[in-house]
């Protein structure tokens, strides 16, 4: 851990100092400018070496400026007006402003919700309903010595939580208030969170690393029956990039700056990653490499594990961190590998280096109308087979074209209401489409101009063979938008009674079209089965495309009313959802994860085990957010080590389950069957209460084989 000693302060100085003179002939300002070659100290109170960031989106208290129980900034919302008409506030969006003339019909006609019938949120935090702290004072007073900003205020603890799980944001609403961390902190640099996580370790207290706040995997929670402090290692402050290589086309950054921070900084520069998620505005870079994320533009610029060059991680064990800066090795395991999708169980990351590029000189959209989903799938097959796709396609569903119809704002023009006449009588009249059938792609171009119009050329001409139509850039941008702003909907949706959430997976080819027609057909089935008196929405959109296959986002919602409790029914009704995509054959997960601990995770995970390592047992795979047993990693040669108190619990398996992972209880028909070549090993005991929460400390000493992830790390 980093010494608190001047004699180490001076050191770090001197070796940054040298690596920046290194590497100044790679940096986007010139070497011999004094001002632009610097190593900047990590300062108290969270202050900046730059002016710039004071611009910066985030601050410390998220609340003054985001809603404490929904999603996005506090002055943007879907409301109805006085007149009846849905229309998205604030000036933050194209859509703000805008009034949307066939959202109330569509929420009508589709779930049966009205006006009249309505359930307002909880409008203001009732801070009495919050626990008081569980504070550390030992550590809390060494804590003040480092000069590290932290509070213990009711609104900074509850907004620091929860992420946006349905099951989250729905008790929040009602004014429900759990388990909350104890204290949250503000580390501003790299070297605050060693200082950070050695007092931790010192005190036995939990940490939460908290990025975005975004997470939909549950992983934010607090175990109700942890009595230890928690403390809310918030990394918002951690938001400058460090340097840009412009010779390698890298960036250094920390790991607490948001996506959309992190583009604008990089597009004063002429640069920028192309990481796109959904979630962008919100999530953090920490966030997507602790995550394992994907963007929408991944067809170009690549998922962050092809994105990251370098990854630094603060662990109760040390910092992990290669030693170089290249963009390939192959001695070993990649440590990189171990910490993406790791979720914070295994440290903090604090410094990601990225690749960059510029920024594209020419972006273009577009969208393309099919006669019926199967085509749409065939040609987003040819495309992707032809490695030809844009930066972005997604196909919708029939469903979800209709919905994103009715979230069309209203125009100004007559002519232009008379040209959208036109394009709906040619398609439905002269081409005959199906307005029950149809579906829609949108597309995403960018580039050099001319490699853009020729890919767009192709593209086209390869929907043509499937009976696509070109349907204009309008839809494409139109669509391309509403992703930033379709997160608020949930929120009005409860504010009428109708609960709905998104989940995806990764499925082959030869799979999509029937994991997605009997996703569908599963959860209308189960609604119908689980008392939901209002038929629900469930549709499909296929978003990413690889090689062997895509990712499918699945949306369902429902009107709750007549429920008594409509989050157990949401949850039973996703499960079976869950249950029929690894029976259809796709995973879990293509990058958002599963709930922590949720029965469901724990027996995909058993099942998608089989064609895994073959010593996992059923009781040894973890469910999300939490570390493998140690000997399941043998295989490795190395065993698997997370000290408290980043250390989670080892789930117990279930009562009366087998050792063993179970094959899948349908299997497609001449699929082969994985099995196991070998017995796996009798499970570890666990000492009385290892599997009862996330944030258990190790039952005692480590065994004398047993080695950190340093040990992993081979250069």
């Amino acid at each position: 851990m980093a010494s608190n000693s001047s004699g180490g302060s001076s050191d770090r100085q001197r070796i940054a100092k040298q690596r920046l003179r290194i590497i100044a002939g790679h940096l986007q300002r010139p070497a011999d400018d004094d001002s632009a070659v610097g190593a900047a100290e990590c300062t108290a109170q969270g202050s900046k070496t730059d002016a710039s960031s004071e611009e910066r989106t985030v601050p410390r208290r998220r609340h003054e400026i985001m809603k404490w129980n929904g999603w996005g900034y506090s002055d943007s919302k879907f409301v109805y007006n006085k007149k009846g008409q849905a229309e998205f506030t604030g000036k933050r969006y194209r859509l703000s402003g805008m009034i949307i003339p066939g959202l109330k019909d569509w929420m009508e006609n589709t779930f049966g919700a009205t006006l009249q019938h309505k359930t307002p949120a909880t409008p203001i935090l009732n801070s009495s309903a919050v626990q008081a702290p569980t504070l550390n004072e030992v550590f809390v007073e060494e804590l003040k010595s480092t000069h590290i900003p932290f509070s213990h205020d009711a609104e900074d603890r509850v907004f620091r939580a929860h992420g946006h799980c349905l099951h989250e944001i729905f008790a929040l609403r009602e004014g429900k208030i759990g388990r909350v961390p104890d204290l949250v902190v503000w580390p501003s640099c790299h070297s605050d969170v060693e200082k950070i996580v050695e007092l931790a370790c010192k005190h036995n207290v939990c940490l939460i690393p908290y990025g975005g706040g975004t997470s939909v995997s549950s992983a934010l929670e607090c175990p109700p029956e942890e009595t230890r402090s928690i403390v809310s290692l918030d990394t918002s402050q951690m938001n400058r990039i460090l340097w840009i290589d412009e010779k390698n086309l890298t960036a250094h950054v920390e790991a607490g700056i948001v996506g959309q921070d992190l583009e604008r900084l990089l597009n004063e520069s002429g640069y920028c990653t192309g990481h796109e998620p959904d979630s962008m505005e919100f999530s953090s870079l920490g966030g997507w490499v602790a995550t394992r994320a994907s963007g929408m533009k991944k067809n170009i610029y690549g998922n962050i594990e092809d994105l990251v060059i370098h990854i630094k991680m603060v662990t109760p064990q040390g910092v992990i961190e290669k030693s170089c800066q290249c963009p390939r090795m192959s001695t070993g395991p990649d440590v990189h590998h171990f910490i993406m999708g790791s979720e914070g169980t295994l440290g903090v990351v604090t410094e990601v280096t990225l690749k960059i590029r510029p920024v594209p000189e020419y972006q273009k959209y577009g969208s393309v109308v099919f006669p019926n989903f199967e085509q749409g799938v065939a040609c987003l097959r040819e495309v992707a087979k032809q490695r030809c796709a844009p930066a972005s396609i997604r196909l919708m569903d029939n469903e979800q074209f209709k919905f994103g119809h009715a979230l069309k704002p209203q125009v100004s023009s007559i002519f232009t209401s008379f040209l959208d006449g036109l394009k709906k009588l040619y398609i439905t009249k002269f081409k005959g489409f199906d307005p029950n059938r149809l579906c829609v792609a949108t597309l995403l171009f960018e580039g050099d101009r001319e490699k853009v119009l020729q890919h767009e050329k192709q593209v086209y001409t390869i929907a043509a063979k499937f009976g696509g139509l070109a349907a204009g850039e309008d839809n494409g941008q139109r669509g391309y938008m509403l992703t930033f702003v379709i997160a608020y909907l949930r929120d009005l949706g409860m504010d009428y009674y109708v609960i709905g959430e998104s989940f995806e997976t990764s499925v082959p080819w030869d799979r999509v079209l029937d994991i997605c027609r009997n996703v569908k057909a599963r959860i209308v089935r189960e609604c119908k089965e689980k008392g939901v008196q209002f038929p629900p929405l469930s549709t499909c959109r296929v978003t990413q495309t690889y090689d062997a296959g895509a990712c499918v986002y699945f949306y369902f919602a429902f009107n709750y009313r007549g429920l008594s409790d409509p989050i157990h029914v949401y949850e039973e009704v996703e499960h079976a959802a869950r249950e029929e995509i690894l029976a259809n054959g796709g995973s879990l997960s293509h990058h958002h994860g599963a709930p922590t601990g949720s029965r469901l995770s724990q027996r995909a995970r058993r099942v998608q085990a089989r064609c895994s390592i073959s010593w996992w047992t059923a009781g040894e795979v973890a469910a999300p957010g939490l570390v493998p047993q140690p000997h399941s990693l043998r295989r490795f040669g190395r065993r698997l080590r997370a000290k408290a108190p980043l250390r989670l619990g080892w789930p117990r398996p279930p009562a009366g389950a087998e050792a063993g992972v179970r094959t899948p209880s349908r299997v497609r028909s001449g699929a082969p069957v994985c099995t196991m070549g070998q017995e796996p090993p009798a499970p570890v005991a666990q000492s009385e209460g290892a599997g009862d929460g996330l944030l258990q400390p190790p039952a005692g000493p480590s065994s004398g084989n047993t080695h950190s992830l340093m040990s992993l790390i081979v250069c």
